[in-house]
């Protein structure tokens, strides 16, 4: 916790980043610009620049891609390429769960969403991209950021099978994730 409580204090307040950079590599190959909203989700951005910034996101796999709904990615702790990965989606971070930030913005194509469990206030590390516009999820869950350049290469994304989207054999993945200004 240490470790993130020295990286929270570089990147929280007034000069907080506004975006990141993602590297995938695997069926997807290339990187991808999200701008983050810090305005309406402020401690969701908080949270995943700081683990971005911590470099905890290299490595992470998307475990889980609905065709024409989302790819879910961002479980730094059961969702490492090379580790056992059964329990991908399962884990979180070394942080504490976030308290829902519902917003007005629409889940259209592109926008980034925080994953969470049945509680709404159980947002912690993992996050999806949108594929197409899902607004059932408008005011279930908080709306974080969207892609601003490369939906190419999220649209490319390795699919996962069955109705919850489990990807079978080996998935594509965040290379890097940069916090950017």
């Amino acid at each position: 916790m240490f470790k993130y409580a020295a990286i929270l204090s570089l990147v929280a307040g007034p000069a907080l980043s506004a975006g990141l950079e993602i590297d995938i590599a695997g069926e997807a190959n290339g990187t991808i610009t999200i701008d983050l909203f810090e305005d309406i989700a402020p401690k969701h951005v908080e949270q995943i620049t700081a683990i971005a910034a911590a470099g905890d996101y290299d490595g992470v796999v998307f475990h889980r891609v609905i065709d024409g709904f989302m790819a879910q990615t961002g479980d730094v702790q059961n969702g490492i390429m090379g580790n056992d990965l059964s329990r991908a989606g399962t884990g979180g971070s070394e942080f504490p769960d976030i308290p829902a930030e519902f917003s007005d913005r629409p889940f259209e194509r592109g926008i980034i969403g925080m994953a969470r469990a049945q509680n709404p206030n159980s947002a912690n590390s993992q996050f999806f991209i949108m594929f197409a516009p899902g607004y059932f999820l408008n005011g279930q869950y908080t709306v974080v950021g969207e892609v601003t350049e490369g939906m190419d290469i999220v649209d490319a994304i390795k699919r996962g099978t069955g109705a919850n989207g489990a990807v079978i054999g080996k998935p594509d993945v965040m290379q890097a994730v940069r916090v950017i200004d």
